[in-house]
Parts: structure tokens; C-alpha cells; sequence
């Protein structure tokens, strides 16, 4: 829609609202209050057919998304959070009915009268009252494209959600997710606790951070990047089995699967190992699925994914060798160095040349994760790629660490944790030298989460779940920014 004719609806517009002001209509009233939702009027009549009614009045209110004249009288679609109802106006039994001429399309009505059922079927509302609520001043998209510029309805979500039930449906979805986890998990115990988000020293993962400046300190301050590190503390101090739903920040690039503000569940468990929480992850996909869908086995962008336990596992190293076609062990440095060389060249750095741990993480990339589409478990990761991870107990070289994937994402990390406080700071002065050499994203030296362990931190499992991709599969959406309500975007102009 151009500027001018904008600028011409919304004049008329408030030209509408003046005249419904003269009128004696309040322009807008400071509340209201519907005796019932058009879901719970709907549930209640369900049984209902063609030509019953009922001779007791309800009040419902909502905005008005389709008005339609018939001569003497006219029919509104009115639309509230739950879903949508037809009114009837008749002229010769509502005092103001010319002024329903005023009413534009996305203005909210309330209006009072009795149920009846149509000749089609419909359930409406016959109108003995309304008053208008609140006026719309902008127009809606229009009813038969809507949305269709996927940018406009990430930076104008309040339109997508008038006008577009599925992007409702998913947030909605989201919602109940979120819910489901917090109770699985108080059900067993856990504590749900809130850690920082400004950080001095941003740590529990590879990542870029974003920087901020705090005034009254006079110090730079970091967005958390992990919920690792404060719970961990935590359980230094006594938690046995903690929980925290939230943002992390990630400085890095955009994609259908990545969002540089997103959020994590993390929890850990104190006396257990890295199989005690796959088997929790499983419990909470199956239990999540079957509350929300109806079972394990759901649909997601026409590819059908079976969360049924017990998910296939695959061996991290041996998958890459696999499906790289290596006739030699991937922990051979040397001859892997030397395989890139010739059979992946290019680059600068050349792969061959750069650090072991993104030689290892690149080659995962390319060979592994797009390729997991069922839901898979990536077992036992290299230790120069999991540096807060548990050395494995029987294969020298890799850790006690799994990654559940599906549809070629990773939705989560879990570890036997690190508990040797000194192992854990010779593994920080690896990652330390590494920043030192050039590379950002390295863990940096924390000194006073080594502190912490060495009060003592047991034994414990830990796991992060991203919400939003969890979220992208349950309400089948192809991208992450579907299921976040207001994404990061470049400023408009």
C-alpha cells in the first residue's frame, strides 16, 4: 500500500472515530467484559444444527475482520484470542444501526444479544447492542494475500498475529511446550533458578558474545552466551538438580536454524551420568509430543520424524569416517590434515591448516548433521571439541558427550561434566592460548567458576535443549524466526 493511500485510510479513519464520538459512543472505553470467549460459546453448542436459538442473552467483544451489507441488515466476522464469531445486525431492532457504517475492518465491537444457527451452520450472535471499543486506525492486510513478505511479518508480528491463525497456532504451541517442560521437570525434583545474563566473563560455550558498557560500574560487560557456568556454581553450593529456561546471546550469523537471541533450557543433575540424561531426553520429547500432538511420530514440513524412545545413536568419529570415506581413524591428526589437503582444498586458511578442534567441527558440518534427519543421538565427541565435557571412561581421545539431531540440527549438547578442577583449568589455558592465536570463539579463562570447583562440584549429567528449534518441530514451521515473536532485524531504513 502506497504512503498517500495510507495516509487517505487513516484519515478516514479518524474522521469515522469522530463521528462515532459525536454519536455518544465513549471512543475508548477503559474495559469490558464478555460474559463468555467465542471458543467456550462454540464448545458449548457444539450439538447445536440449523435454526436453533436460545433466549439468553451474552455479551461478546473482539475485532471486527469481515462486514458485509445486505440491505437491512449486515453481518461482522469478530474475532477474539480464541477464535471467531459471527454477528447479525438487523436494522429495524438496534437504535444505531447507520452507524455501523463508521466500523472499519480490524476495529474491536463489543456487542450484546442471543445465539441462533444460521441455514449454513453458523453459529452468530443476533445483536440487541454494541458499542464500538476501540478504533483501528491502520487498515489490515488484505484478507486474501495477507502477509505474504515473510520480512514484514517478522517485523510487524502484531499484523501476522490479527491476521494469520497458523502463526498464532505456533506461538500458542511454543507456549504449551514451555509449559509441559517446567512441569516435567518440577515433577522430578528439579529447582528452576535464574542466573545472570550481563556476565564479565562470558563462558560454557564456543561463541562470539556481544558487548555492553555498564555506566555505574564503568565496565564492560558481556551477554550471556551459556546458562553453563552460574549453574554449576549452583550445584557447588548445594543444588542437587537445577533448572533455567532462557536467552542466551551469540554474536554470529542468521540462518533458518540460527538466531543470535535465542532461548535454552539447561538443567543439571547431580549423581548422574551423560546415558541418564539421554534417556531424560527421551522421556521429554515422547512426553512433550504425546501432550501436544497426540504421540511420538509427528509430520515436520512433510517429513515424518518418529521421536519414539529408544532414538538410533551414531559415533561421532565414526561417522565422519563413514560417511567421509576414510579408510583410517579421523583422531589421526596427520593423515587427516593431509586428507583435507587433497580432498578439500581451498580456503583461508586453508581447512588442512586451521586448529584440530574446527578441522573436526567443519568436517561434522559437511559429512554428519545435514544428513541425520530421524531423530539421532551423536555420541561420544573428540575432547578438543568439548572442553567442559568428562573425558571418556574407556576410549582415549573423546568424551562422555551427546548431541540429539533431527531434520539436520542439532537440538541440544549433554555431558558427564568436567568436575577435576584442575583438568578444568589446563583445558581453559588450551582454549586461553587458542584466543591468544586468533580464534574469538574460544573459551575464555574463568577464574572464579574455577574457584568454584574446587570447593568441590560432584558427580552430574548436564544438558541444553534449544526451545526455538524444539519449537520449530511441534508447530512444523520451516524456520526459527517462525517461532520467535519478535526477531533480531536490520533497523527498516
Amino acid at each position: 500500500m502506497s504512503e498517500k493511500s495510507l495516509s487517505e485510510q487513516r484519515a478516514q479513519r479518524i474522521a469515522n472515530l469522530a463521528q462515532l464520538e459525536e454519536a455518544g459512543f465513549e471512543p475508548y472505553p477503559y474495559g469490558f467484559a464478555p460474559t463468555h470467549t467465542f471458543a467456550q460459546l462454540r464448545e458449548r453448542h457444539a450439538e447445536a444444527g440449523p435454526g436453533d436459538s436460545w433466549d439468553d442473552a451474552v455479551t461478546v467483544a473482539g475485532r471486527m475482520m469481515t462486514f458485509r451489507r445486505m440491505g437491512k441488515v449486515s453481518f461482522a466476522t469478530v474475532q477474539d484470542a480464541s477464535g471467531q464469531l459471527q454477528a447479525f445486525f438487523e436494522r429495524d431492532s438496534l437504535e444505531h444501526y447507520q452507524l455501523l457504517r463508521k466500523l472499519d475492518l480490524g476495529d474491536w465491537i463489543e456487542v450484546t444479544g442471543t445465539l441462533f444457527v444460521t441455514r449454513t451452520g453458523e453459529l452468530t450472535v443476533k445483536a440487541q447492542d454494541w458499542r464500538p471499543l476501540v478504533k483501528s486506525l491502520r487498515p489490515l492486510p488484505d484478507k486474501w494475500h495477507g502477509m505474504t513478505d515473510k520480512e514484514l511479518r517478522y517485523r510487524q508480528r502484531h499484523v501476522d498475529l490479527i491476521v494469520s491463525p497458523e502463526s498464532r497456532e505456533a506461538f500458542r504451541l511454543r507456549s504449551r511446550m514451555v509449559s509441559l517442560i517446567r512441569r516435567f521437570l518440577d515433577e522430578r525434583g528439579f529447582l528452576e533458578v535464574e542466573t545472570p545474563v550481563l556476565q564479565a566473563v562470558p563462558g560454557g560455550a564456543e561463541a562470539r558474545p556481544f558487548v555492553t558498557h555498564h555506566n555505574a560500574l564503568d565496565h564492560d560487560f558481556h551477554l550471556r552466551i551459556s546458562l553453563e557456568l552460574y549453574l554449576k556454581r549452583l550445584v557447588v553450593g548445594g543444588f542437587d538438580s537445577v533448572y533455567e529456561i532462557g536467552r542466551n546471546f551469540r554474536n554470529e550469523g542468521i540462518s533458518w536454524k540460527h538466531s543470535p537471541e535465542y532461548t535454552m533450557l539447561e538443567l543439571y543433575w547431580v549423581g548422574r551420568d551423560y546415558l541418564d540424561i539421554l534417556n531424560l531426553v527421551e522421556e521429554v520429547f515422547a512426553h512433550i509430543l504425546t501432550e501436544l500432538k497426540g504421540g511420538t511420530v509427528i509430520t515436520y514440513q512433510g517429513q515424518q520424524l518418529d521421536f519414539t524412545p529408544p532414538w538410533p545413536r551414531v559415533d561421532y568419529t565414526g561417522e565422519i569416517r563413514a560417511r567421509a570415506g576414510l579408510d583410517f581413524d579421523v583422531m589421526d591428526e596427520p593423515r587427516l590434515r593431509e586428507w583435507i589437503a587433497s580432498e578439500l582444498p581451498g580456503g583461508e586458511p586453508p581447512l588442512s591448516e586451521q586448529p584440530f578442534n574446527q578441522v573436526l567441527n567443519k568436517l561434522y558440518d559437511i559429512y554428519v548433521e545435514p544428513h541425520l534427519t530421524q531423530p539421532t543421538f551423536v555420541m561420544d565427541h573428540p575432547l578438543t571439541v568439548s572442553p567442559l565435557a568428562k573425558a571418556h571412561r574407556s576410549r582415549p581421545g573423546l568424551t562422555e558427550r551427546f548431541e540429539p539431531v533431527a531434520m539436520g540440527m542439532e537440538l541440544g549438547n549433554a555431558f558427564s561434566e568436567l568436575n577435576d578442577p584442575l583438568e578444568q583449568r589446563a583445558r581453559f589455558e588450551e582454549q586461553h592460548r587458542r584466543r591468544d592465536a586468533g580464534d574469538d570463539e574460544a573459551h575464555r579463562l574463568d577464574e572464579e567458576f574455577l574457584d568454584a570447583l574446587e570447593y568441590g562440584m560432584p558427580p552430574l549429567g548436564g544438558l541444553g535443549l534449544g526451545i526455538d528449534r524444539m519449537a520449530m518441530l511441534i508447530a512444523d514451521v520451516p524456520g526459527i524466526r517462525d517461532v520467535v515473536l519478535f526477531p533480531l532485524l536490520r533497523p527498516d531504513g
